[in-house]
Protein backbone atom coordinates (compact mmCIF):
# COMPACT_ATOMS: atom_id res chain seq x y z
CA UNK A 1 0.00 0.00 0.00
CA UNK A 2 1.18 3.59 -0.42
CA UNK A 3 -0.05 7.18 -0.84
CA UNK A 4 -0.08 8.32 -4.37
CA UNK A 5 -1.24 12.32 -5.31
CA UNK A 6 -4.79 12.64 -6.40
CA UNK A 7 -5.27 12.61 -10.16
CA UNK A 8 -6.64 15.79 -11.79
CA UNK A 9 -8.69 15.50 -14.63
CA UNK A 10 -7.43 17.27 -18.01
CA UNK A 11 -9.24 18.61 -21.06
CA UNK A 12 -11.89 15.68 -22.46
CA UNK A 13 -11.04 13.84 -18.88
CA UNK A 14 -13.32 13.03 -15.83
CA UNK A 15 -12.06 12.33 -12.02
CA UNK A 16 -13.87 9.60 -10.75
CA UNK A 17 -14.05 8.51 -7.33
CA UNK A 18 -13.63 4.55 -7.42
CA UNK A 19 -16.73 2.42 -5.33
CA UNK A 20 -15.32 -0.90 -6.38
CA UNK A 21 -13.23 -2.01 -8.67
CA UNK A 22 -12.29 -5.91 -9.93
CA UNK A 23 -9.15 -7.83 -10.84
CA UNK A 24 -8.19 -8.87 -14.15
CA UNK A 25 -5.19 -11.02 -15.55
CA UNK A 26 -2.93 -7.48 -17.04
CA UNK A 27 -3.72 -6.47 -13.53
CA UNK A 28 -0.96 -8.79 -11.76
CA UNK A 29 0.88 -9.80 -15.36
CA UNK A 30 1.56 -6.63 -16.47
CA UNK A 31 3.71 -5.38 -12.93
CA UNK A 32 5.16 -8.58 -12.64
CA UNK A 33 7.00 -8.16 -15.75
CA UNK A 34 5.56 -10.77 -17.97
CA UNK A 35 5.01 -8.27 -21.03
CA UNK A 36 7.99 -5.51 -20.22
CA UNK A 37 9.88 -6.63 -23.43
CA UNK A 38 6.93 -5.27 -25.42
CA UNK A 39 5.00 -2.98 -23.00
CA UNK A 40 7.63 -1.35 -20.92
CA UNK A 41 6.38 -0.19 -17.46
CA UNK A 42 6.97 2.95 -15.92
CA UNK A 43 7.04 3.04 -11.51
CA UNK A 44 4.99 3.64 -9.51
CA UNK A 45 2.17 2.08 -11.55
CA UNK A 46 -1.37 1.87 -10.38
CA UNK A 47 -2.91 -1.51 -12.06
CA UNK A 48 -6.61 -1.85 -12.77
CA UNK A 49 -9.33 -2.07 -15.70
CA UNK A 50 -12.74 -2.36 -14.07
CA UNK A 51 -14.75 -0.31 -12.35
CA UNK A 52 -17.95 1.47 -10.86
CA UNK A 53 -17.69 4.83 -9.16
CA UNK A 54 -19.17 8.39 -9.00
CA UNK A 55 -17.79 10.87 -11.33
CA UNK A 56 -16.15 13.82 -8.69
CA UNK A 57 -14.72 16.17 -11.58
CA UNK A 58 -14.69 16.90 -15.19
CA UNK A 59 -12.50 18.49 -17.21
CA UNK A 60 -12.99 20.75 -20.03
CA UNK A 61 -14.79 20.30 -22.90
CA UNK A 62 -16.22 17.25 -21.12
CA UNK A 63 -20.45 17.26 -21.62
CA UNK A 64 -21.43 13.49 -21.77
CA UNK A 65 -20.90 13.21 -17.67
CA UNK A 66 -21.23 15.54 -14.70
CA UNK A 67 -20.30 15.43 -11.24
CA UNK A 68 -22.14 12.66 -9.16
CA UNK A 69 -23.14 10.53 -12.29
CA UNK A 70 -22.56 7.16 -10.91
CA UNK A 71 -20.83 5.14 -13.83
CA UNK A 72 -19.18 2.06 -14.67
CA UNK A 73 -16.73 0.67 -17.55
CA UNK A 74 -13.35 -0.57 -18.00
CA UNK A 75 -10.39 1.54 -18.78
CA UNK A 76 -6.85 0.09 -19.45
CA UNK A 77 -3.46 1.89 -17.78
CA UNK A 78 -1.56 4.03 -20.63
CA UNK A 79 1.09 1.19 -20.11
CA UNK A 80 -1.16 -0.97 -22.02
CA UNK A 81 -1.83 1.93 -24.80
CA UNK A 82 -1.17 -0.06 -27.64
CA UNK A 83 -3.91 -2.75 -26.39
CA UNK A 84 -6.86 0.16 -26.23
CA UNK A 85 -7.79 0.22 -29.74
CA UNK A 86 -7.14 2.58 -32.53
CA UNK A 87 -10.21 4.81 -32.23
CA UNK A 88 -11.76 6.76 -28.89
CA UNK A 89 -9.24 4.55 -26.61
CA UNK A 90 -10.28 4.08 -23.19
CA UNK A 91 -7.14 5.16 -21.05
CA UNK A 92 -7.17 5.76 -17.34
CA UNK A 93 -4.95 6.63 -14.28
CA UNK A 94 -5.69 2.59 -13.19
CA UNK A 95 -8.93 1.80 -11.31
CA UNK A 96 -7.49 -0.11 -8.02
CA UNK A 97 -7.64 3.62 -6.29
CA UNK A 98 -9.74 5.68 -4.53
CA UNK A 99 -9.94 8.33 -7.88
CA UNK A 100 -8.86 7.69 -10.84
CA UNK A 101 -8.76 9.87 -14.27
CA UNK A 102 -10.85 8.55 -17.39
CA UNK A 103 -10.88 9.67 -20.62
CA UNK A 104 -14.31 11.09 -21.41
CA UNK A 105 -15.07 10.05 -24.97
CA UNK A 106 -15.50 6.22 -24.82
CA UNK A 107 -18.00 3.46 -25.11
CA UNK A 108 -16.46 1.48 -22.76
CA UNK A 109 -17.78 3.77 -20.03
CA UNK A 110 -21.28 3.94 -18.94
CA UNK A 111 -23.83 5.51 -16.73
CA UNK A 112 -24.62 2.92 -14.03
CA UNK A 113 -28.05 1.74 -14.76
CA UNK A 114 -30.15 1.69 -11.35
CA UNK A 115 -30.74 -2.22 -11.53
CA UNK A 116 -27.18 -3.11 -11.37
CA UNK A 117 -25.65 -2.62 -7.87
CA UNK A 118 -21.85 -1.44 -7.56
CA UNK A 119 -20.18 -4.44 -6.68
CA UNK A 120 -22.25 -6.17 -10.01
CA UNK A 121 -20.76 -3.06 -12.28
CA UNK A 122 -17.27 -3.21 -11.28
CA UNK A 123 -17.22 -7.10 -11.64
CA UNK A 124 -18.87 -6.71 -15.48
CA UNK A 125 -17.08 -4.27 -17.40
CA UNK A 126 -14.37 -6.47 -19.12
CA UNK A 127 -15.75 -9.91 -18.96
CA UNK A 128 -19.59 -8.51 -20.07
CA UNK A 129 -17.48 -6.98 -23.33
CA UNK A 130 -15.50 -10.06 -23.56
CA UNK A 131 -19.10 -12.56 -23.52
CA UNK A 132 -20.39 -10.73 -25.94
CA UNK A 133 -17.25 -10.54 -28.18
CA UNK A 134 -17.37 -14.20 -28.30
CA UNK A 135 -20.95 -14.80 -28.77
CA UNK A 136 -20.75 -12.74 -32.10
CA UNK A 137 -17.61 -13.96 -33.51
CA UNK A 138 -19.01 -17.86 -32.56
CA UNK A 139 -22.78 -17.12 -33.92
CA UNK A 140 -24.05 -20.44 -31.90
CA UNK A 141 -26.77 -22.18 -33.93
CA UNK A 142 -29.36 -23.89 -31.63
CA UNK A 143 -28.51 -27.50 -30.53
CA UNK A 144 -24.78 -27.00 -31.60
CA UNK A 145 -22.52 -28.28 -28.57
CA UNK A 146 -19.99 -25.85 -26.94
CA UNK A 147 -17.04 -26.62 -25.00
CA UNK A 148 -15.81 -23.94 -22.90
CA UNK A 149 -12.06 -24.34 -21.39
CA UNK A 150 -11.81 -22.27 -17.90
CA UNK A 151 -15.62 -21.97 -17.38
CA UNK A 152 -15.65 -20.82 -13.49
CA UNK A 153 -13.42 -18.00 -14.20
CA UNK A 154 -14.88 -14.12 -14.89
CA UNK A 155 -15.41 -14.91 -18.62
CA UNK A 156 -16.82 -18.57 -17.98
CA UNK A 157 -19.92 -17.68 -15.96
CA UNK A 158 -20.71 -14.88 -18.20
CA UNK A 159 -20.97 -16.69 -21.31
CA UNK A 160 -22.34 -19.20 -19.79
CA UNK A 161 -25.51 -18.05 -19.48
CA UNK A 162 -25.50 -16.59 -22.91
CA UNK A 163 -24.48 -19.93 -24.51
CA UNK A 164 -27.72 -21.60 -22.98
CA UNK A 165 -29.38 -18.68 -24.16
CA UNK A 166 -28.75 -19.16 -27.18
CA UNK A 167 -30.33 -22.95 -27.01
CA UNK A 168 -26.32 -24.24 -27.11
CA UNK A 169 -25.57 -27.47 -25.57
CA UNK A 170 -22.51 -26.48 -22.99
CA UNK A 171 -19.71 -28.83 -21.74
CA UNK A 172 -17.67 -26.98 -19.39
CA UNK A 173 -14.49 -27.69 -17.37
CA UNK A 174 -14.34 -27.46 -13.52
CA UNK A 175 -13.60 -28.34 -10.17
CA UNK A 176 -16.39 -30.65 -8.56
CA UNK A 177 -17.01 -27.91 -6.43
CA UNK A 178 -17.83 -25.31 -8.82
CA UNK A 179 -19.82 -27.89 -10.78
CA UNK A 180 -23.37 -27.00 -9.37
CA UNK A 181 -22.54 -23.41 -9.93
CA UNK A 182 -22.09 -24.26 -13.68
CA UNK A 183 -25.15 -25.80 -14.02
CA UNK A 184 -26.63 -23.26 -12.43
CA UNK A 185 -25.80 -20.80 -14.86
CA UNK A 186 -26.30 -23.16 -17.87
CA UNK A 187 -24.31 -25.44 -18.19
CA UNK A 188 -25.39 -29.11 -19.28
CA UNK A 189 -22.80 -30.63 -18.42
CA UNK A 190 -19.40 -30.16 -16.37
CA UNK A 191 -16.14 -31.92 -16.90
CA UNK A 192 -12.78 -32.47 -15.11
CA UNK A 193 -9.31 -30.65 -16.24
CA UNK A 194 -7.71 -33.59 -17.81
CA UNK A 195 -7.42 -33.37 -21.61
CA UNK A 196 -8.52 -37.26 -21.18
CA UNK A 197 -11.72 -35.87 -20.23
CA UNK A 198 -12.22 -33.50 -23.49
CA UNK A 199 -15.52 -34.93 -25.18
CA UNK A 200 -15.08 -35.14 -29.59
CA UNK A 201 -16.58 -33.70 -31.83
CA UNK A 202 -17.98 -30.68 -30.44
CA UNK A 203 -19.17 -27.56 -32.85
CA UNK A 204 -17.03 -24.71 -30.69
CA UNK A 205 -15.01 -24.95 -28.84
CA UNK A 206 -13.93 -21.56 -26.30
CA UNK A 207 -10.41 -21.62 -24.74
CA UNK A 208 -10.42 -18.88 -21.82
CA UNK A 209 -7.50 -19.58 -19.82
CA UNK A 210 -5.01 -21.90 -21.85
CA UNK A 211 -2.01 -20.11 -23.31
CA UNK A 212 -2.75 -20.00 -26.99
CA UNK A 213 0.32 -22.24 -27.91
CA UNK A 214 -0.90 -24.96 -25.60
CA UNK A 215 -4.42 -26.25 -27.41
CA UNK A 216 -3.53 -29.06 -29.30
CA UNK A 217 -6.06 -31.10 -27.47
CA UNK A 218 -8.44 -28.61 -26.98
CA UNK A 219 -8.53 -28.52 -30.90
CA UNK A 220 -8.31 -31.86 -31.34
CA UNK A 221 -11.84 -32.33 -29.59
CA UNK A 222 -13.63 -30.22 -32.49
CA UNK A 223 -15.43 -31.62 -35.00
CA UNK A 224 -14.09 -30.90 -38.87
CA UNK A 225 -15.33 -27.75 -40.23
CA UNK A 226 -15.73 -26.39 -36.08
CA UNK A 227 -15.06 -23.07 -34.85
CA UNK A 228 -12.27 -22.61 -32.14
CA UNK A 229 -12.35 -19.49 -30.39
CA UNK A 230 -9.44 -18.12 -27.96
CA UNK A 231 -8.61 -14.94 -25.45
CA UNK A 232 -5.54 -15.94 -24.41
CA UNK A 233 -1.66 -14.49 -25.25
CA UNK A 234 -0.18 -14.88 -27.90
CA UNK A 235 -1.99 -14.36 -30.46
CA UNK A 236 -2.62 -18.04 -31.88
CA UNK A 237 -1.30 -19.06 -34.90
CA UNK A 238 -3.49 -21.49 -37.12
CA UNK A 239 -0.62 -24.18 -36.83
CA UNK A 240 -0.20 -24.04 -33.41
CA UNK A 241 -3.46 -26.29 -33.10
CA UNK A 242 -2.65 -28.68 -35.51
CA UNK A 243 -5.59 -28.46 -37.36
CA UNK A 244 -6.57 -27.13 -41.13
CA UNK A 245 -9.96 -27.77 -41.03
CA UNK A 246 -10.94 -26.02 -37.88
CA UNK A 247 -11.91 -22.43 -38.00
CA UNK A 248 -9.44 -19.98 -35.58
CA UNK A 249 -10.18 -16.90 -33.67
CA UNK A 250 -8.50 -14.81 -31.72
CA UNK A 251 -10.99 -11.98 -29.93
CA UNK A 252 -10.22 -9.31 -28.55
CA UNK A 253 -12.89 -6.26 -29.17
CA UNK A 254 -10.59 -3.18 -28.72
CA UNK A 255 -12.56 -0.60 -30.67
CA UNK A 256 -16.10 -1.85 -29.17
CA UNK A 257 -17.26 -3.34 -32.82
CA UNK A 258 -19.37 -5.64 -30.73
CA UNK A 259 -21.21 -2.62 -28.73
CA UNK A 260 -19.82 -1.21 -25.22
CA UNK A 261 -20.51 -0.80 -21.83
CA UNK A 262 -24.22 0.53 -22.08
CA UNK A 263 -24.95 -2.73 -23.97
CA UNK A 264 -23.21 -4.54 -20.87
CA UNK A 265 -25.14 -2.79 -18.42
CA UNK A 266 -28.54 -3.62 -20.27
CA UNK A 267 -28.37 -7.11 -20.39
CA UNK A 268 -27.29 -6.88 -16.89
CA UNK A 269 -30.17 -5.56 -15.93
CA UNK A 270 -32.54 -7.75 -18.09
CA UNK A 271 -30.85 -10.88 -16.06
CA UNK A 272 -28.94 -12.36 -19.05
CA UNK A 273 -25.41 -11.34 -17.92
CA UNK A 274 -25.24 -12.36 -14.40
CA UNK A 275 -21.81 -11.17 -12.36
CA UNK A 276 -20.63 -14.03 -10.74
CA UNK A 277 -18.56 -12.76 -7.47
CA UNK A 278 -16.01 -15.34 -5.61
CA UNK A 279 -14.30 -13.45 -3.31
CA UNK A 280 -14.87 -9.81 -1.55
CA UNK A 281 -12.08 -7.63 -0.50
CA UNK A 282 -11.31 -4.21 1.07
CA UNK A 283 -9.04 -1.98 -0.05
CA UNK A 284 -6.73 -2.55 2.60
CA UNK A 285 -6.64 -5.88 1.13
CA UNK A 286 -5.77 -5.31 -1.91
CA UNK A 287 -2.38 -6.60 -2.32
CA UNK A 288 -4.05 -10.01 -0.84
CA UNK A 289 -6.70 -9.62 -3.51
CA UNK A 290 -4.08 -9.79 -6.68
CA UNK A 291 -2.08 -12.86 -4.67
CA UNK A 292 -4.99 -14.29 -4.41
CA UNK A 293 -6.02 -14.33 -7.98
CA UNK A 294 -2.65 -15.88 -8.66
CA UNK A 295 -2.49 -18.60 -6.57
CA UNK A 296 -6.03 -19.76 -5.62
CA UNK A 297 -8.40 -21.50 -8.08
CA UNK A 298 -11.04 -18.91 -8.10
CA UNK A 299 -15.01 -18.72 -9.24
CA UNK A 300 -15.95 -15.50 -11.28
CA UNK A 301 -14.56 -12.12 -10.25
CA UNK A 302 -12.47 -11.16 -7.08
CA UNK A 303 -14.10 -7.80 -6.62
CA UNK A 304 -12.64 -5.15 -4.67
CA UNK A 305 -14.79 -2.09 -2.67
CA UNK A 306 -13.56 1.16 -1.85
CA UNK A 307 -16.34 3.27 -0.90
CA UNK A 308 -19.14 2.44 1.22
CA UNK A 309 -23.11 3.13 0.40
CA UNK A 310 -23.35 6.56 1.71
CA UNK A 311 -19.84 8.15 1.77
CA UNK A 312 -18.96 11.34 -0.01
CA UNK A 313 -18.05 11.06 -3.28
CA UNK A 314 -16.09 14.61 -3.84
CA UNK A 315 -12.61 15.13 -3.51
CA UNK A 316 -11.15 16.39 -0.18
CA UNK A 317 -7.94 18.27 -0.90
CA UNK A 318 -6.58 17.65 2.09
CA UNK A 319 -7.45 14.19 2.04
CA UNK A 320 -4.57 11.33 2.42
CA UNK A 321 -5.16 7.88 1.42
CA UNK A 322 -3.03 4.82 0.69
CA UNK A 323 -2.20 2.30 -2.32
CA UNK A 324 -0.87 -1.17 -2.78
CA UNK A 325 2.47 -1.54 -4.48
CA UNK A 326 4.45 -4.23 -6.06
CA UNK A 327 8.37 -3.20 -6.07
CA UNK A 328 9.91 -2.45 -9.47
CA UNK A 329 12.73 -5.04 -8.52
CA UNK A 330 10.33 -8.18 -8.67
CA UNK A 331 9.59 -7.07 -12.17
CA UNK A 332 13.91 -6.35 -12.95
CA UNK A 333 13.10 -2.92 -14.00
CA UNK A 334 14.43 0.64 -12.25
CA UNK A 335 12.32 2.73 -10.55
CA UNK A 336 10.72 5.47 -13.00
CA UNK A 337 7.89 7.92 -11.55
CA UNK A 338 5.38 8.93 -13.93
CA UNK A 339 2.92 11.75 -14.09
CA UNK A 340 0.25 10.64 -11.63
CA UNK A 341 -2.23 12.46 -12.63
CA UNK A 342 -2.18 11.68 -15.98
CA UNK A 343 -4.94 9.56 -18.33
CA UNK A 344 -3.81 11.33 -21.59
CA UNK A 345 -3.23 14.47 -20.36
CA UNK A 346 -4.10 16.17 -16.72
CA UNK A 347 -2.22 17.53 -13.72
CA UNK A 348 -1.56 16.37 -10.13
CA UNK A 349 -2.59 18.88 -7.07
CA UNK A 350 -0.66 18.20 -3.09
CA UNK A 351 -3.15 15.74 -2.57
CA UNK A 352 -2.99 11.69 -2.20
CA UNK A 353 -5.40 8.71 -3.11
CA UNK A 354 -5.13 4.74 -1.82
CA UNK A 355 -3.97 2.91 -4.58
CA UNK A 356 -2.88 -0.48 -5.69
CA UNK A 357 -0.10 0.47 -7.27
CA UNK A 358 3.03 -1.30 -8.38
CA UNK A 359 6.28 0.86 -7.91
Amino acid sequence: MADVPVPRPGPGQIQVRIAAASINPADVRLPGGDFRDVMPLAFPHVPGNDFAGTVSEVGAGVTAYQVGDEIFGQAVPRALRAMAGATRPSLSTGSLAEYAVFEADTQFLARRPAGLNIEQAAALPTIGLTARALMATAKIRPGETVLVIGATGGVGTAVIPLLAAAKARVIATATDADADILRGLGADQTIGYAEAEYPSSVDVAFNLTLPSDHLTAVASAIRPGGRFLTITLPVPRQEWIGRDDVRLHFVLDRDGTFGGMREVGELAVRGELPATIGRRYTLDDGVQACVDFVRLHTTGKLVVTLLEPGQDAVVDVGQVVHAVGVDQQRVGQPRQLHQPGQAGAGSTRPMSATTITAR
